[in-house]
Parts: C-alpha cells; sequence; structure tokens
C-alpha cells in the first residue's frame, strides 16, 4: 500500500512539474505583449541591458575597453533564467547570481561588472524600463476605447431613454449622454497615466544607501550617463531603493481604472436584464449555460468585474510598500513580484475585454422606447412641477401638488397626461398641447447636446496630450 501512494505522490509530483501554468495570467489573462513585458526571459534581458549601461559609462574613466563591454554583452546573451534560479538556490541572491553569471562567462573583460552598484540600482532601472512600455501598451488601448465610445456617443447622441438614480426611473437622458460620462471618466485615467508616468519612469543609479559613494566624486556624472544610454530620467535623491509611493500611486490609478470599467461593465449587466434589455453584449454563438439553452449571460462584463475585484485588493499591498525602515528592508521585495506583473496583466485583459464588450455592444431601441413609457409619464413629474412654478406656484408646493398627481397614476393605471387633464387645477395653468410638450421626454433633455460635446472635446485633448508624451 505505501509503494503505491509513493508512486502516486511521484506520478502527481511529474504532472506539476510538466504543467507549470498554475497562475491563470500565465495562460487565460492578458495580451501575448503584455505577458512578454513580465517574462522572466524579459525581465532578465532588462537587468542585464542597465548593467551594460553602467560598464559603458565607466569606460569614460578608463575602467573598461570597448572590447570588454562587447564581449560582456556577447557573454550575457548565453544566460538563461534557469541558470539564474540554480545559482540563487545556492547563494541566496537573483541579482547577484545573474552578477556572477556574467562575470565568470566574460573572464577578464568582467571584472567591473556591477562595480558601485546595489541591486536595487538594476532591479529598478529595469523596472522603470519595462513600466514604460507596459504604461505605454495600456494608454493605446484606453485611447483605443475612447475613441470607440466617442462614436458610439456621436451616434446615439439623440437616442433618449430611462435616466436612473437609485435603481428607479428619475429622468430621461439619452444613451449618448450617458456613454460620455464614461468617455469623461476614462479619460481622467488616462491623464492619471500620464502623470504618474513622470513619477515612476525613472532610473536609479546611486549605490548602497543612495550617496553614490564607491563612485567617489563621480557619482553624478556616472548616474548622468547611464540614464542617458537608457533614455530615462534619473530620480533626484534615492535611499537603496527607488521611493516607492510612485509605485504606489500607479497601483491606485490602474485600479481605479478597472473599476470604471467595472462600473460600465455593471451598467451593462443591469442594462442586459430581461426585465430591461436595453443593451446588451452581442457575441453571436456563445453559450450563456451549459444546462439553460435560453441563457445570454453578460459573461464578458463579469469577467471585468471579477478581476477589478482583485486589482482592487492590490492597492493595500502597494500601499504598505512604502513604509520600509531606515534607507530599506526587503519586505516590498517579495510582493512587488507579484504585485508590478499581476495589476498590469490584469488592467490589460480588462482593456481588452473593454474592446470587445464595446465592439459587440447590442442597442435594443424599442426596449428604451417601451422602459421610457413604463411609468406612464411620471419620468416626466419634475418637468411638470418646474413649469407650474413657472406658472406662479410655489416650487414645493408645486412639488407636493405633482406628487399627489403621481401617485393618483399608480392608483389608477392611468397615464400621467389623462391624471392632469382630469384636474381643474393643471387645467388652470396649461391647455392639452401645452400639457403634451411638458410631458414629452425628448423635450427634457436640458444642454445634454453641449454637454456631450464638451465632453468629447475634453477627451480629444487629453488623448492629444498622450499622443505627444508617446511619440516623445
Amino acid at each position: 500500500m505505501r509503494l503505491i501512494y509513493k508512486l502516486i505522490n511521484v506520478k502527481h509530483n511529474l504532472q506539476l512539474a510538466m504543467d507549470e501554468s498554475i497562475c491563470p495570467l500565465e495562460w487565460r489573462y492578458g495580451s501575448n505583449e503584455m505577458r512578454r513585458l513580465f517574462s522572466r526571459e524579459e525581465v532578465l534581458k532588462r537587468r542585464i541591458q542597465v548593467e551594460i549601461a553602467l560598464l559603458k559609462a565607466l569606460s569614460k574613466y578608463g575602467l573598461v575597453s570597448e572590447d570588454d563591454i562587447q564581449k560582456v554583452e556577447r557573454a550575457a546573451m548565453t544566460i538563461r533564467p534557469e541558470e539564474v534560479d540554480e545559482l540563487e538556490s545556492k547563494i541566496g541572491h537573483d541579482v547577484m547570481a545573474m552578477v556572477v553569471l556574467m562575470a565568470e562567462r566574460s573572464g577578464e573583460s568582467g571584472r567591473f561588472i556591477h562595480f558601485g552598484a546595489t541591486s536595487y540600482d538594476i532591479v529598478d532601472t529595469a523596472y522603470a524600463l519595462i513600466l514604460k512600455d507596459a504604461i505605454t501598451l495600456v494608454k493605446h488601448k484606453l485611447i483605443k476605447i475612447l475613441e470607440i465610445m466617442t462614436n458610439l456617443a456621436i451616434k446615439y447622441r439623440d437616442l433618449v431613454m430611462v435616466g436612473r438614480t437609485h435603481g428607479q426611473h428619475a429622468l430621461p437622458i439619452t444613451f449618448g449622454f450617458k456613454i460620455a460620462n464614461y468617455i469623461y471618466e476614462l479619460s481622467r485615467s488616462l491623464e492619471r497615466l500620464n502623470e504618474v508616468e513622470k513619477r515612476i519612469v525613472k532610473g536609479k543609479m546611486s549605490g548602497a544607501v543612495g550617496t553614490m559613494a564607491a563612485w567617489g566624486d563621480k557619482g553624478l556624472e556616472i548616474e548622468k550617463s547611464v540614464m542617458e544610454t537608457l533614455e530615462l530620467k534619473p530620480h533626484e535623491i534615492s535611499t537603496q531603493v527607488a521611493p516607492r509611493d510612485a509605485f504606489a500611486e500607479l497601483t491606485a490609478d490602474l485600479a481605479i481604472l478597472s473599476s470604471q470599467c467595472d462600473r460600465f461593465a455593471l451598467e451593462v449587466r443591469e442594462l442586459m436584464r430581461p426585465e430591461i434589455n436595453e443593451i446588451g453584449e452581442g457575441v453571436e454563438g456563445r453559450v450563456g449555460s451549459s444546462t439553460m439553452p435560453q441563457k445570454e449571460n453578460p459573461v464578458i462584463s463579469e469577467k471585468i468585474g471579477g478581476l477589478a475585484k482583485i486589482l482592487r485588493s492590490l492597492v493595500v499591498a502597494s500601499l504598505e510598500n512604502i513604509p520600509l525602515w531606515h534607507e530599506r528592508d526587503l519586505t516590498n521585495s517579495s510582493s512587488e513580484r507579484i504585485i508590478l506583473s499581476h495589476q498590469f496583466l490584469i488592467i490589460d485583459e480588462i482593456l481588452d475585454s473593454m474592446i470587445n464588450l464595446l465592439k459587440s455592444l447590442r442597442i435594443n431601441f424599442e426596449n428604451m422606447e417601451r422602459n421610457l413609457n413604463l411609468t406612464k409619464g411620471q419620468i416626466m413629474a419634475e418637468s411638470l412641477m418646474i413649469n407650474l412654478t413657472l406658472k406662479g406656484m410655489k416650487r414645493h408646493e408645486a412639488h407636493q401638488y405633482v406628487n399627489k398627481l403621481t401617485s393618483k397614476v399608480k392608483q389608477t393605471g392611468k397615464s400621467l397626461l389623462e391624471v392632469c387633464l382630469e384636474d381643474n387645477l393643471i387645467l388652470s395653468y396649461f391647455s392639452r398641447n401645452e400639457l403634451e410638450e411638458i410631458l414629452n421626454p425628448k423635450n427634457y433633455l436640458g444642454s445634454y447636446y453641449k454637454l456631450i460635446e464638451r465632453a468629447i472635446s475634453y477627451s480629444q485633448e487629453v488623448i492629444r496630450n498622450s499622443q505627444l508624451i508617446l511619440n516623445l
């Protein structure tokens, strides 16, 4: 019996070794482009890139020759992540494992690899290079979403529908107006990404506690040379690590963006309910349920909502990484290995899902019209109250009186227009034609047209600014 258990365990361990994709982010969520940015191969490549940039800076002081640098570059190209892992398991330090392998394979040319640097000069500067590309990818997809939404807002600018507050019918709006609100919110996230990029896409090359002591009086010159090679700006000052506030800011900004997408996804989920059925996910041939053939489930929207929960949860851990002991401790390192890659793969999947959702969005015009009339004109109660006030009635009294009229609508099943036509006080103020105009939802949309235009103009300005940054 013990032998059988041993054989089962061996088989189980072999299966685990064959299937390393435990985290869904490895195989289910996020684009290949975003996965590549945070792959072990890419992280190693960027760290080596920083080490080479340091050697080039040192070469200006005669410590390293151009031939040495070329030999180190060739040697570094042969290093694989698995080899770094193997050596790290023995010495307990991932960056040092990489440095040792680079030095050993470069011979005498590798003498000055990592000279004067501390591990997080390499790690944080490599992060800056990766995050720059990751933020760029996010911004491109967000701009695409804004462009799709702008087209929708223009196309459905005048499509009247129910505006809801507290889940109840409030006042009429247009579908274009609804979309324009999301355009404004998402444009603000694009602004945030432009802002946080200034603070987080910065390199660090300052030594063990940030004083550049190992390079004597040449520290700032070496830093300048490294950053010019990598096309980065340096942090003005740092400890052993770059300040973690920008990392937390980035996580929070991405969480806000995910929550905005979640809000739109929730809108789709609510308005897709059969009782409402005004919009929906229009994916043809998709199976809604394994047992109920009639089901059309809002699975894209629900995926967005589920992933947004995870991204929001990463904010607390990022905030916890700001307070480190003195010139640093190691508590940020392990959590950031998870946070940084996961937050970008999650937001990447959310944005791709938003694009698919918007492209497949189904608009049910008939149901929008039906629901507009569902409360038999009560949605126009404010319009009646406002017009009574303009006719001379005190505003609070008009509110009370219209409230009584809407109660009659509920009690009798008649429309608000019918109730008004039976009310002598209302008829003393308005004719039938006037009441029909006052109670027509299409006549009570306020400045919706200009507001939509203003939101779109704002968004286009933010996009232009973002594109200028992307092209720099």
